[in-house]
């Protein structure tokens, strides 16, 4: 097996990357940096540039599966132009990718697994969502996720197996949330945002990693969610993490009005509740090795 990967040197596809090559499976990446182009034995970088749909062809030599990360991050201040940022990053790359798998021989590739989000789940404080539910949430991140996946569909017309993984909060001390997090309440300002009743489907970035791996192992195809089988509401993760530290929660509760003076629209996230399903994917035979989130805290936390 050899990985084209898209988004490698982001969050997820650092870790993707790192139990690849520790599996001995090569990885060929895309980047739109130059400079940024590494050629080893078993990382080779490529360059593209999705928003002139322009690719080289080679990034394919070898390669027998595509995992495609790519897109802006949502966690920046989403003004007018970035929210075009955010879409069009996303659409481009999946056009661009289409428009070269029609330009080589597409025989050789068993595997397209694109990252998806949960955002696209309506927010809701009691329901249980599944990869059956249809409807989609009434926000910007609803409509980005909804074009997403249309744009990840229309790869299926190339015969090979095409998978969506809608992807939860990732937890890792790298980057995401959990730094964002942990800094406040190091430092004795902690706080909960909201009432902190908002659901949280959280996934520890090894099991995402090791979870788009399986996906492409044993070709599998349709939407599957990656969270970690336990979310937990806002106010229990912000507890956890004060324990973590042995730091006590001194201030009240954030109110949502103030994080959206500060924030904008972007505020939407901290208070967007997906309870989402882990079990489609266990039902096919993956298994978490952090399905609680006091274990995988620790993990970061305690174990060094």
């Amino acid at each position: 097996m050899k990985l084209l990967i898209t988004g490698a040197t982001g969050l997820v596809g650092r870790a993707i990357v790192e139990i690849s090559n520790k599996h001995g499976i090569s990885v060929n990446y895309l980047t739109t940096n130059k400079d940024k182009i590494v050629s080893n034995e078993n990382f080779q970088g490529y360059f593209w540039n999705p928003e002139q749909n322009e690719i080289d062809l080679d990034c394919f030599k070898e390669v027998t599966a595509i995992i495609n990360l790519a897109g802006a991050s949502i966690s920046e201040r989403w003004t007018a132009d970035y929210k075009n940022e955010i879409l069009y990053s996303r659409i481009n790359s999946l056009k661009t990718l289409n428009y070269a798998l029609g330009k080589i021989d597409a025989k050789a590739i068993n595997s397209f697994v694109s990252a998806s989000a949960i955002g696209i789940y309506p927010s809701s404080l009691d329901h249980f969502y599944t990869e059956e539910d249809q409807a989609v949430d009434d926000s910007f991140l609803g409509e980005v996720v909804q074009k997403w996946e249309k744009e990840i569909d229309a790869l299926s017309h190339f015969g090979f197996p095409v998978a969506k993984v809608r992807i939860g909060l990732v937890l890792s001390k790298d980057g995401g949330v959990l730094p964002k997090l942990e800094k406040p309440i190091k430092s004795y300002v902690g706080a909960t945002f909201g009432n902190g009743k908002q659901w949280q489907s959280w996934i520890h970035i090894n099991d995402l990693a090791r979870l788009f791996l399986f996906i492409v192992e044993n070709q599998l195809e349709g939407v599957f969610n990656g969270v970690a089988p336990n979310p937990v509401m806002h106010k229990k993760m912000v507890k956890e993490l004060a324990k973590i530290f042995k730091s006590p929660l001194l201030l009240p509760n954030i109110p949502r009005f103030a994080l959206k003076l500060i924030l904008g629209e972007m505020s939407y996230l901290l208070f967007a509740s997906q309870r989402v399903s882990s079990k489609k994917i266990a039902e096919e035979g993956f298994v978490f090795d952090y399905p609680n989130l006091g274990n995988a805290l620790e993990a970061f936390y305690m174990e060094g």
